[in-house]
């Protein structure tokens, strides 16, 4: 009997022991492919990377190894999009309920930039989440996607609605102009910092911080320039 029961016991234990060593494999594997994927994607472009290029540059002999870990290319693209979102949603988080009710455009503009700036400071370098951010918005195929997926957040919500609720007087047509300005300055730029960083060439500022200062001045002073009213569809 206490045979029976030592016999067990070590089976259950070279079981769960297995286990946990196959699914520290797979998630070894995954994370190989969502690097490999976020670096090519960033340098060429989602559309001209296939997966069995990702699955090559990930060190996986098997060509269908993106498909059995995530499914289609659109899986792999909102896989590391979470990735990152997670961090940059906690910092928003963060900034978010320090700033209370706070009725300063510079405060919600803040909270719109310096989270992203901060996750990517934290990344070290070289970095391609803001280079693959930036392809990604550009293609018609994933825009549609990712804006919705961002829109699921609470926090950035707050702060567009906070932003929003800075500029009462501005026309919704005009605000919705400026909102994709503003979002097309945020990751460009970041992405042309990244880019720039990474080659070893020399950037405007010395730090993300700063850099992160120079896009809240830029996007306050786009929100606030003056609107013509020539050529307004409305």
């Amino acid at each position: 009997m206490l045979d029976l029961v030592t016999e067990t016991a070590l089976t259950v234990t070279v079981t769960t022991a297995s286990r946990t060593a196959r699914a520290d494999r797979v998630s070894s594997t995954q994370e190989a492919i969502l690097k490999a994927a976020e670096r090519l994607y960033a340098e060429h472009g989602v559309f001209a990377v296939s997966n069995r290029q990702v699955s090559e540059a990930a060190g996986q002999g098997n060509n269908a190894a993106v498909g059995y870990h995530f499914g289609t290319k659109t899986d792999l693209v909102r896989a590391i999009e979470h990735k990152h979102r997670g961090p940059i949603e906690e910092l928003r988080e963060q900034m978010v309920a320090r700033l209370g009710d706070s009725a300063d455009l510079r405060d919600w503009v803040g909270c719109l930039v310096y989270p992203l700036t901060e996750h990517l400071a934290a990344l070290g370098n070289p970095t391609w989440y803001a280079r693959f951010a930036a392809q990604v918005m550009t293609d018609p195929a994933y825009h549609d996607i990712i804006v919705r997926d961002a829109l699921s957040s609470e926090s950035l919500v707050e702060v567009i609605d906070g932003m929003t609720n800075c500029l009462p007087d501005l026309p919704a047509d005009v605000r919705a102009e400026r909102n994709i300005m503003a979002r097309n300055l945020l990751m460009h730029s970041c992405a042309d910092r990244e880019r720039g960083l990474a080659q070893g060439m020399s950037v405007p500022r010395a730090s993300w911080s700063d850099a992160a200062s120079g896009l809240v001045d830029a996007i306050v002073g786009l929100w606030r320039a003056p609107v013509t009213q020539e050529g307004r569809t409305t």
